[in-house]
């Protein structure tokens, strides 16, 4: 309460109120993944710290760069298990980058200041900062300028990489004919060094679901996504390189499937700002543990220097990959009058002019969104990657409002998900924030109807959302949801209609929830089987055939 009741008085400080505090800490990763800059969200002890798991794990996972404040029982009162107390830096010990339980209140100006310092630099992440009831209590003259003591963390911070191991990588490259970039979340911040060595080497782009924007989607050399629902071309183009370029990846088993089995015809180079990451699932050739902006600074430096020596061509390799394109474009069928969901994503690429913001839940609508939306710059796509915590795309959209509020934020989500935290329609009324809700609804948890199909005879194993006493109706009913919060909102269900619905759904200010009725039985296509390899590949059927 006194944190709070200290925020009433702060004239700098805007306080955004979610109705859970997993909608808090969800939030406050959208305002970091939109913004680059740290989040901060803050809880009660006991289970409003609990609610806050959720989310600091997914940013653990995904590098995002966040403070958590939580209230704690007073400091004679820990261990008695007091009421509301919960040992919370404990609980999230394997889930945050660093946590502190804060026991003095003269330490307070200096934790804060290594709280941000911590999540922001090397491999960012979350912090927690635990504070005791009776410590927020005290009276104290703070001392601004006590400096930070980290200096082991500092220490082991990665150095710029030397020349000669750059130099290594701009052989390897002028040795090989078929070289593919593999670019993921560590790029966000090094796109316009990224896009030069591109233009400079002309070596083809894949992307994780963590990398997308990093690399201009529009662009001729980018492959989209690799991995289980990546693209055929880009699986195809690290199936036959002789070259990998790894630059801020981690190797992860949607990604690489099959272990053995990825790349292996490749020679690897991996860089990455995590020493633990290098070699912990594929061994590389040659490896640098460092910040990839400065090495990919380095590495066009050379490659402008040595321009003629490097003799870079790889346009029989580009035109091979051209012709993968071709074969094997992003497709999808339509029935009737209904609403392809990959139809929906599509036409909102062309209604905001790929320019929006987005954010998902988790599903199948997720990886639609990741496959059939264009983006061409960073931090414009918000996704619970590495966790894939459903609820994760309501909140996102709230933080990336507040964050850009120059942006059209628009949460594509499952009805699965949305559910998840759909209390947050609340604070996007209460607070007025534009976002923008695209709710895929086919009435059941898609993703797992999918496996279900593929993998399970479609016996259905509690995957349906809707009420079984009244099939033909749908529910819940999602434009009551928003009528309860004040938020306008309107429903489709048949292809003629989603253009002007959605074009509508942008033009009205303020949020809006537009309700698109879609059949369950689409699957999401290409898939590589969970552990299968790029020979494993499944590129035809749906749900209304059996397997």
């Amino acid at each position: 309460m006194e944190i709070h009741q200290a925020l009433t008085r702060s004239h700098t400080i805007r306080n955004v109120l979610p109705r859970h505090e997993q909608g808090g800490v969800f939030a406050a990763e959208g305002y970091a993944r939109a913004s680059g800059r740290p989040g901060v969200c803050i809880a009660t002890s006991g289970p409003g710290a609990t609610n806050l798991v959720s989310g600091l794990a997914d940013a653990m996972l995904d590098s995002i760069p966040i403070v958590a404040i939580t209230g704690q029982v007073p400091r004679r009162m820990i261990g008695t298990d007091a009421f509301q107390e919960t040992p919370i830096v404990e609980v999230t010990r394997s889930i945050t980058k660093h946590n502190y339980l804060v026991l003095d209140v003269e330490d307070i100006p200096r934790i804060v200041r290594e709280a941000f310092y911590l999540a922001l630099s090397g491999r960012p992440g979350p912090v927690l900062i635990d504070v005791p009831k009776d410590i927020q209590q005290q009276l104290v003259v703070p001392k601004w300028d006590e400096p930070m003591r980290l200096s082991g963390y500092l220490s082991r911070l990665p150095k710029p990489p030397n020349d000669s191991q750059l130099e290594q990588i701009v052989r390897l490259i002028s040795e090989s004919k078929k070289p593919v970039l593999y670019v993921g979340g560590g790029c966000l911040d090094s796109s316009d060094e990224l896009r030069r060595f591109v233009e400079v080497t002309g070596i083809p782009v894949a992307s994780t679901l963590m990398g997308l924007g990093s690399f201009p989607a529009s662009d001729d050399l980018c492959l989209q996504m690799l991995g289980m629902h990546g693209t055929i071309y880009a699986n195809y183009a690290v199936d036959k390189s002789d070259l990998l370029l790894a630059f801020g990846v981690r190797f992860d088993d949607r990604v690489t499937g099959k272990l053995e089995a990825f790349a292996s015809r490749a020679k690897i180079v991996h860089i990455d700002i995590d020493s633990a990451e290098i070699g912990k699932n594929k061994q590389p050739h040659v490896s640098i543990c460092g910040d990839i902006k400065i090495a990919l600074k380095g590495l066009n430096k050379i490659l402008d220097e040595k321009r003629e020596i490097a003799n870079l061509d790889f346009l029989s390799w580009r035109k091979e990959l051209d012709e993968q394109k071709l074969n094997h474009p992003l497709s999808f069928k339509t029935f009737g009058n209904a609403i392809p969901p990959q139809y929906a994503i599509q036409v909102l690429d062309e209604l905001t002019g790929g320019n929006a913001i987005i954010s998902t839940g988790v599903g199948q609508h997720q990886m639609w969104a990741a496959q059939f939306y264009k983006y061409n710059r960073p931090r414009q796509w918000l996704t619970s990657g590495g966790l894939g915590a459903m609820g994760f795309g309501l909140p996102a959209a709230i933080g990336a409002a507040v964050a850009r509020p120059d942006a059209v934020v628009v949460d594509i989500d499952g009805d699965g998900s949305f559910m998840m935290n759909v209390q947050e329609l609340a604070t996007i009324r209460v607070e007025n924030l534009p976002v923008k809700i695209l709710l895929l609804n086919n009435q059941h948890l898609g993703m797992v109807v999918q496996w279900e199909d593929r993998f399970y005879k479609a016996n259905r194993a509690h995957t349906y959302l809707g009420n079984p006493s009244k099939e033909s109706e749908i529910f819940p009913n999602m434009l009551k949801f928003a009528e309860a919060c004040d938020i306008p909102a309107a429903r489709v269900s048949q292809v003629g209609d989603l253009r002007a619905a959605i074009q509508k759904m942008l033009d009205t200010p303020g949020p809006y929830l537009l309700d698109v009725i879609v059949p369950h039985q689409e699957h999401v296509l290409p898939m590589i089987p969970a552990g299968g390899g790029f020979m494993d590949v499944i590129t035809e059927g749906d749900g209304r055939r059996k397997y």
